[in-house]
């Protein structure tokens, strides 16, 4: 069903990588950053009904870095679900939030939220710093997926099944996990938008005919450079940028999605809605009647 009720927003939160300096303790670059972009989407007028953590919570996978991200989450008034991305541990990620489910030895699991489902995946293999998604894992898709066909349906993992044109960064078209997850969402019409971070920037793209969108990263940004890569010469060209931090708020509402991404920065307000400004208020709004 796909009601006109209360909007739905989820948050999105990636990459934090928490631990990239483990000397640092609470000045660390990321820290700071994690701390600032949190403060952020507690202080913003959008109250989430949950916030979702794309992965690379940590840098290492270690559980001191996990206890200094759920120690600052416990400030949120909304449910928090993890992901895991490739720099993180499923057995650290499941101990910090021992509340996650998980099924068959996969972060995998399924949210339901003013009848709209979340599904979010387990993309992570031990020793890759790209995706993976095993037969496993895409027969459990497949259950969900058929289960709920007339129920809209958001998907979110860590690692875009897609070509963004950053060399370094992306999969090829017609890897196996790729070909995995495509088969698994395939005529699935459900399926609304997949929603992923690893990228460390903000992406709008298709997979199969699919939105699919990638939220900035807390972390520092990956340079937007789509020059092809040649792996054997080193052409110091700029991979990380100290580029702000940012979030996604994703609005469902009347079967329709919208996402926002925020940019987190120490802005001025150019403007506020006071009397001065009611005249062209009301003219915009009688515009739509």
């Amino acid at each position: 069903m796909e009601g006109n009720g209360k909007p739905v927003l989820i948050a999105q939160m990636t990459d934090i990588h928490i631990g990239f300096e483990p000397d640092a303790a609470g000045e660390e670059f990321n820290h700071v950053r994690f701390r600032a972009t949190l403060d952020r989407l507690l202080d913003q007028p959008n109250v989430p009904d949950m916030l979702v953590l794309s992965g690379d919570l940590t840098d290492r996978g270690d559980a001191a870095s996990l206890a200094r991200i759920t120690q600052a989450l416990r400030a949120c008034q909304f449910p928090v679900y993890p992901l895991v991305g490739n720099h993180d541990s499923r057995d650290e990620l499941l101990r910090a939030f021992p509340d996650c489910p998980s099924e068959g030895g996969f972060l995998h699991y399924a949210i339901e939220k003013g009848g709209l489902r979340i599904l979010c995946l387990d993309t992570f293999e031990p020793g890759r710093h790209g995706g993976a998604f095993c037969a496993r894992r895409a027969a459990w898709l497949s259950g969900q997926l058929n289960a709920h066909r007339r129920t809209p349906t958001l998907i979110f993992m860590h690692h875009p099944p897609v070509v963004s044109g950053i060399d370094w960064m992306d999969p090829r078209a017609d890897e196996d996990w790729v070909l995995n997850f495509g088969n698994a969402v395939d005529g699935h019409s459900q399926i609304r938008a997949i929603h992923c971070g690893h990228l460390h920037r903000p992406l709008h793209t298709s997979f199969r005919g699919i939105a699919l969108g990638v939220a900035p990263s807390v972390a520092p940004a990956v340079s937007l450079d789509l020059r092809p890569v040649d792996a054997s010469k080193p052409d110091q060209r700029a991979l990380i940028t100290t580029e702000p931090p940012g979030y996604a708020l994703h609005r469902w509402h009347g079967g329709s999605l919208a996402t926002h991404y925020e940019t987190i920065g120490d802005w001025r307000t150019l403007a506020t809605y006071g009397p001065q400004l009611q005249p062209m208020m009301h003219a915009m709004f009688a515009e739509r009647e």
